[in-house]
Formats: C-alpha cells, sequence, structure tokens
C-alpha cells in the first residue's frame, strides 16, 4: 500500500471511529453506571447540554419502611408509574435533610447484577448506579443505615427513560434514623404506593442553603413588634440564621417563652432568667429531644464550693407548661408558659417587676439528671431588661475573652519566641554595644520576656473575670493555660536571684531558668491549639494549620542558628590554634582576648539578616492570629462586611 494510500485508509479510520463515538451517545450514555464525579450534582454528562426534565417525575422511590434502626438494612425500590414503565439509567444515595446534607450509609451488592456501587468522597458504596444500560421496570436495593448517626434523611436519585429524557433528585418520602432498640422489630411493612407529586427539584449539595431554619422562617416573624428576641451569634437575627434563639411575649398573666436549636448533633438547648450576665443562681428551662420528642424541663444553677456549675432539678416549683414542641430534621423546638412568679428556696423570681439577663445554651450531652456542658455555644443579653417590653436585644460583648486570645498569642507567638531566640544565638552579636547599660541581646530578651510576663498576667486575669472564676469545664485548655500562667509568674521571681558569673551555683541556675521558659512556651503553644477547638472561642479549624505553619517556622529557624553556631565556633577554635607563637606573651594573649571579646562572633551579618526576616515573619503570624481571635467568628464577620461593601 502507498504511503499516501494508507494516509488515507487511516483519515478515514478515524473518521468512521469519530461518527460512532458521536452516535453512540444517542443510544445509552454511559451503559456502565454515573462515574463517580458526578456524585455532588447526580447531573448524567448527556451531551449537547441536555437539561433534566422539570416535569413530574413518572417514576417512585419508595423504601421499605420510614423507620429504621442504627445499622439496620433498608430495602429501597425503583419503579416506574405506573406501574411496568422502564428506564435505563439511575443513580442514587441518601442524605441528611439539613446541613451539611452528607451521604448517609451504604449500599449492599446487588444480587440481581443490575446495580454497583459508587464510592462518593472517601466513603465506601454510599451511592448507587446501574451496571448496564439495558431497559429496567424496577429495581431492589438493600440500604445499611449509620451506626453513629440519629436523625432524618431522604433518598435522592437520577432516574434516565432516555438518553434526552432524564429527571434529577427524585425523593423519597423522609426515613427517620433511630437508636437501633428504638427500631421497629417487623421489616416486612408493605411497600407504599403513591402517585408522583410535584416536589420540588433536587439541588446538588454545593447548592443548598448552608444554615437552618430557612429565612422565611415564622419563628422570627414578630421578633421587634410582638415578642422579644434574642439569638446567637450575635447578629443572626437578621440573617435569620441562629444557632440558638429564644423569644418572650407576655400575654396577660402568662409569659410565653419559646426556643429554637439548629445545631447539629444538640442534645438540649436551655434558656436561663438571670440578675446578672454569669451563670449561678438562675431559673432555666431545659427542652431536650427525648424518643423523638422534646421534654420541658425546670431547673435552677447553683454554684458549689469547687465552681462546677450544676443545673438542680429537684425542688423546683410546677409553674411553667409545655406548650408546643416539636424535634424536626435535628431542630429542637419548644414553647413554654410560665407564671408570674416562681420561689426556689429563698430566692423569688418575679417576672413582672423585675429585670433578668437572658442566658441562652446548647450542649451535645446529657447528665443523669439534668443537661451536660454547654458544648455547642452560649451566651448572655447585653443588659437586663423586662420581659414586657418589646425591644432588640443583642448578645453580652465577648470583649474580655477576644482581648485574653489576643494577648496570649502576642505574648507566646510573639514576644516569647523572640526572646528565647535572643538569649540562645545572640550573646556574640552586637558585641561592645549596650541598651541601659547592658548587653544588647540581654537587654532585649528582657524586654520581650517582661512583655510576655505582663500580656499573660492581664490574659489570665481578663479570664478569670470573664468566666466570673474557674472553668465550669476542666478541659485541657484551662488546665494548660492554668499551669503555664504558673510557669511565667514564677521565672521572672527566679531571675532576680540569679547567681554570680563565677558561682558553682550559676549552672544549674542556667538550666533551670532554660527549661522553665522553654517548657512554658511549649505548653503556651499547646494550649492555643486547644483553644482552637472551644466553642465559646468561635476560631474556625483551619486555624490550626496556621499554627503548624508558625511552629514549623520557628524549629526551621532554630536549626538554622544551630548549624551557623557550630559553623563559626569551628572557625573560632581554627582561628586560636593558628595563633602565631610570637603573640604568645602575657600581654599580646591578654591584649588578644579583650579584642575577642570586643569582636563579634563569625556570621554576624547572617544572623542579623536572619532575625530581621524573623521578626517579619512573627509579626505577620501574630497579627493575622489576633485578627481572626478579635474578629471572631471570622467567616461570618468577612460575609457581613462584604455584605455591608455590597
Amino acid at each position: 500500500m502507498k504511503e499516501e494510500d494508507r494516509l488515507v485508509f487511516f483519515s478515514n479510520k478515524i473518521f468512521v471511529l469519530l461518527i460512532i463515538t458521536q452516535t453512540l451517545p444517542r443510544i445509552y450514555a454511559f451503559p456502565n453506571g454515573a462515574p463517580e464525579k458526578v456524585c455532588d450534582t447526580m447531573m448524567p454528562f448527556h451531551g449537547g447540554g441536555i437539561l433534566p426534565a422539570n416535569s413530574v417525575p413518572p417514576f417512585r422511590i419508595e423504601t421499605s419502611s420510614s423507620v429504621v434502626g442504627q445499622g439496620q438494612v433498608l430495602r429501597v425500590y425503583i419503579a416506574g408509574v405506573p406501574n411496568g414503565l422502564q428506564f435505563g439509567g439511575f443513580m442514587i444515595q441518601a442524605r441528611q435533610i439539613r446541613p451539611p446534607y452528607e451521604i448517609m450509609g451504604q449500599f449492599n451488592p446487588s444480587e440481581s447484577g443490575h446495580s454497583k456501587l459508587m464510592n462518593c468522597g472517601n466513603s465506601v458504596g454510599n451511592s448507587a448506579t446501574h451496571s448496564h444500560a439495558g431497559p429496567k421496570a424496577e429495581i431492589s436495593l438493600e440500604w445499611q443505615s449509620p451506626i453513629d448517626f440519629e436523625g432524618d434523611v431522604i433518598f435522592n436519585a437520577t432516574v434516565a427513560q432516555s438518553y434526552d429524557t432524564f429527571w434529577v433528585g427524585v425523593p423519597s418520602n423522609t426515613v427517620r434514623v433511630v437508636k437501633r432498640d428504638l427500631a421497629p422489630q417487623n421489616y416486612s411493612t408493605p411497600r407504599p404506593r403513591f402517585s408522583p407529586s410535584s416536589r420540588p427539584p433536587y439541588v446538588p449539595a454545593y447548592e443548598q442553603p448552608v444554615t437552618t431554619p430557612m429565612p422565611d422562617d415564622p419563628f422570627y416573624a414578630e421578633c421587634e413588634t410582638a415578642k422579644i428576641c434574642f439569638g446567637i451569634p450575635d447578629g443572626c437575627l437578621e440573617r435569620r440564621d441562629c444557632v440558638n434563639v429564644a423569644a418572650v411575649k407576655v400575654r396577660g398573666n402568662i409569659h410565653e417563652f419559646e426556643i429554637l436549636c439548629t445545631a447539629k448533633d444538640a442534645a438540649y438547648v436551655a434558656l436561663g432568667l438571670s440578675e446578672d450576665d454569669k451563670m449561678g443562681e438562675d431559673l432555666v428551662t431545659e427542652c431536650v429531644p427525648q424518643n423523638g420528642r422534646v421534654a420541658m424541663y425546670s431547673s435552677y444553677t447553683s454554684v458549689p464550693p469547687n465552681g462546677n456549675y450544676g443545673a438542680n432539678r429537684n425542688g423546683i416549683p410546677h409553674t411553667a407548661r409545655l406548650v408546643e414542641s416539636s424535634f424536626i430534621n435535628g431542630v429542637i423546638y419548644c414553647k413554654v408558659e410560665r407564671d408570674q412568679t416562681t420561689k426556689v428556696g429563698n430566692r423569688v423570681f418575679d417576672l413582672v417587676n423585675k429585670k433578668y439577663f437572658l442566658l441562652l445554651a446548647s450542649g451535645k450531652s446529657l447528665k443523669d439528671a439534668g443537661v451536660g456542658y454547654h458544648d455547642i455555644i452560649k451566651s448572655s443579653s447585653s443588659k437586663a431588661i423586662s420581659l414586657a417590653e418589646i425591644q432588640s436585644l443583642s448578645a453580652a460583648s465577648p470583649i474580655l475573652l477576644r482581648l485574653h486570645g489576643a494577648f496570649m498569642i502576642t505574648a507566646w507567638i510573639g514576644t516569647t519566641s523572640l526572646g528565647i531566640i535572643l538569649a540562645r544565638y545572640f550573646k556574640q552579636t552586637w558585641t561592645g554595644s549596650q541598651l541601659c547599660g547592658k548587653d544588647q541581646w540581654f537587654a532585649w530578651h528582657r524586654i520581650c520576656m517582661v512583655s510576655t510576663w505582663s500580656l499573660t498576667m492581664v490574659a489570665f486575669v481578663l479570664i478569670f473575670v470573664e468566666i466570673n472564676g474557674w472553668s465550669a469545664n476542666q478541659d485541657r485548655h484551662a488546665i494548660l493555660g492554668v499551669i503555664t500562667t504558673i510557669i511565667c509568674f514564677i521565672q521572672p521571681l527566679g531571675a532576680l536571684f540569679r547567681p554570680a558569673p563565677n558561682s558553682k551555683n550559676r549552672p544549674i541556675f542556667n538550666w533551670l531558668h532554660w527549661l522553665g521558659g522553654n517548657l512554658a512556651h511549649l505548653l503556651a503553644i499547646v494550649t492555643i491549639f486547644y483553644a482552637v477547638k472551644l466553642p465559646k472561642a468561635e476560631l474556625p479549624e483551619w486555624m490550626d494549620w496556621i499554627l503548624v505553619a508558625y511552629v514549623a517556622i520557628h524549629v526551621i529557624v532554630h536549626l538554622i542558628y544551630s548549624i551557623a553556631g557550630c559553623v563559626s565556633d569551628r572557625q573560632q577554635t581554627q582561628k586560636v590554634n593558628a595563633f602565631q607563637m610570637g603573640d604568645m606573651s602575657h600581654h599580646g594573649l591578654r591584649n588578644s582576648m579583650k579584642l575577642e571579646r570586643k569582636m563579634d562572633a563569625p556570621f554576624s551579618a547572617f544572623r542579623k539578616g536572619l532575625l530581621g526576616l524573623y521578626i517579619v515573619i512573627l509579626i505577620l503570624f501574630v497579627a493575622v492570629l489576633v485578627l481572626i481571635v478579635v474578629l471572631a467568628p471570622i467567616e461570618t464577620t468577612f460575609k457581613d462586611l462584604q455584605a455591608k461593601l455590597n
């Protein structure tokens, strides 16, 4: 075959293949099932930009039961309406019906061979699709619920009747996942038969709203017009996306309280009436989901001698009544009526004649006879109010908490880091130059450490005032923070009793001083890491990576200085060994030693340059971290600022 004929042959062959590849999708797209890159959108890649049908889908998603226990198996069906209507392709997954809309559970391998499993995200088999594109009248799948989830899910499916006719997000009825011992024992309930309805189309997870309740939630309808509303985090009432929100309405002799919590995994939400903005000696209304319903408890908070707050439900008069409640999609809601007065021991809560702060909190755990720690969110109102006066109400300012964090970051990431570097690597730099009668390195080291001591003591007092005593929750941050503060307090006191340079006890002091400083620095950094996890701090999880970057740079700078110090010492040793014999007289040796003491060690310029760069980097780290702490929650603050600018 000639070269020209060969080229024509191959060109025609390629052209035919292109024609085939263009026509094959007209028959079936992805005959072996949907690719995993459509896990979020559930949109088939059908060429030409074909959009899903917006009509009522002629297919239904059915489940063998509306309730399933954790870790138990539920049968899911995809079928046509009317019965017998066939389809070719499908994709199905179960998702939470509230944020963050995660894919839940996993499907079991199909016995019929008509379906196969998909791995969306990091989970195995959490979605299913068709294994071939042949016609199907019905698909039956087994879905196993997660063992660590309790709440409502909904199955969403994409069903393709033909290449250019498909429906995205065909929904099932809501399925509730409950604890295993609460699940029905018989799963042979008849399959529900229902006609297709005009349900809203599927919205991909990344396009779904990120907060609940929705902006049209009726809870917010009468705020500041017919009832007092107080929500947290601060500013959420305008956005209508509060994590916790409470409302107070007075109707004659009855005070009506509404409480709502949209937090994920909340075990309770509570509203307290207090004469100050601190917890203790308060009348509390607790709303606690139990077995799919919401129970209401009245309690009184007390402060035992150990400083741990407790909510006592015993001995509380029955002056409160649960009027309405719901626990839907993980959202806790209750409406409670209270009498005008409630007497607990010698304390009288008069809702008519006294003003009260509102304390709002929610947490993830319960105790045997009460609620657990408020580890989701907690805040008090900015002022005490008369419950009958309609007014706007904001959260108490967290300024002391923010200042505590800002001072600690400045002290332990800023001044301490710099002070340690100066004391360890700069004793032979700026030789002969003094500040306030002291060597440069010592003067600046002392300035840094005095700043650290002052900032730490002030920050400790601020947080002590903010929480009104010792922390009720003995977490790692609080424990390590106290230990760090104690070591920090002792360090300068020990320096006052520093032995003379020629004292035999001076090496012992040097090691103890070095150990105390470095131990306090290490504990402080670990304590800051634990602060990121505190709900009250409202810090983003990605702040951990900024702290990791700081630690890495600090260690690298230490390594560079250590290597440079070793090289410098070697050069100095060689210089001494090369000293000429003619200068070994008593006066020559003494003059040489004086000269050495007045000269910087080798690589002085390098050390100064690296120090300047390190100071700039430290300032950037401190500035960024302080901004994150002071403007927390930083994402919400940024969004609010962006909205105002727009």
